[in-house]
């Protein structure tokens, strides 16, 4: 005897299922392509990472671990620093928060935009680095996709490429003779070419303009050690006194 009600709930979940993967596949391909800059950089700078690792001494899964569950960018080049002084847990707990204490400044910017994203707010908020931040703030999400999904994803394929070059690193980088030098420039040199697409996307020059005179006027007051976060404390509040003179 054939159980119907059965056979309908299968055909049911398996359609709900398909259904569900299209939509992914669908936010996915919408998303690759704004990510494809990062994709570049994160793994050119991720094998180094992975790399830095086990040549300090650490198994090469400690890399990976960092990169899923720490994902700090140059976060991580500073805590694989402190590991090899043995420096004490306090001291790294400060060190790290003045590395990414700008992400507050990310966060603040974002609030509004985040609001509408569902459950995928915890992940965004944990993956927001200045890549994905600047993905973000210039992409123009389709109007047929989910904000939630949508946004997740870009964050998603770019910690992606950051562990998949970490693995690189840890795996391959040991028999690739690497020099370091330079390497602490690739995280701002990729950050300048997103500023650029997001410039050219905009079509509004003035913002990027105010960035620029903020952080040349905060490395001359404050020196280049402690500008980051003048800088971006200054750009920010220009920006708001200019949008609530146009309002």
């Amino acid at each position: 005897m054939v159980n119907h009600d059965s056979n309908l709930y299968t055909d049911a979940t398996m359609s709900l299922r398909a259904s569900i993967h299209t939509k992914f596949a669908a936010i996915l391909r919408a998303a690759f392509p704004v990510t494809v800059p990062v994709l570049f950089g994160y793994i050119a700078i991720g094998i180094p990472f992975g790399l830095l690792v086990v040549k300090t001494g650490y198994p090469w899964w400690v890399a990976v671990l960092m990169s899923v569950f720490m994902y700090a960018g140059a976060g991580q080049y500073v805590a694989i620093g402190l590991f090899a002084a043995n420096a004490p847990l306090a001291g790294m707990l400060v060190a790290t928060l003045l590395v990414n204490v700008r992400h507050i400044v990310y966060g603040l910017s974002l609030i509004e935009k985040f609001k509408t994203v569902g459950r995928w707010k915890p992940y965004l908020i944990f993956s927001l680095t200045d890549e994905t931040y600047a993905l973000l703030t210039g992409v123009k999400r389709p109007q047929e996709l989910p904000p939630g999904p949508f946004y997740g994803s870009i964050a998603l394929l770019d910690q992606a490429y950051w562990v998949i070059g970490t693995v690189i690193g840890a795996f391959a980088g040991t028999i690739i003779p690497y020099s370091f030098k330079g390497i602490d420039f690739a995280l701002t040199a990729l950050f300048a070419v997103l500023l650029i697409d997001q410039v050219r996307a905009a079509k509004d020059p003035v913002p990027a303009a105010i960035g620029i005179v903020a952080a040349i006027a905060a490395v001359i007051v404050v020196g280049p050690a402690h500008m980051l976060i003048v800088a971006l404390a200054a750009a920010l509040a220009v920006l708001i006194l200019l949008r609530g003179n146009k309002r």
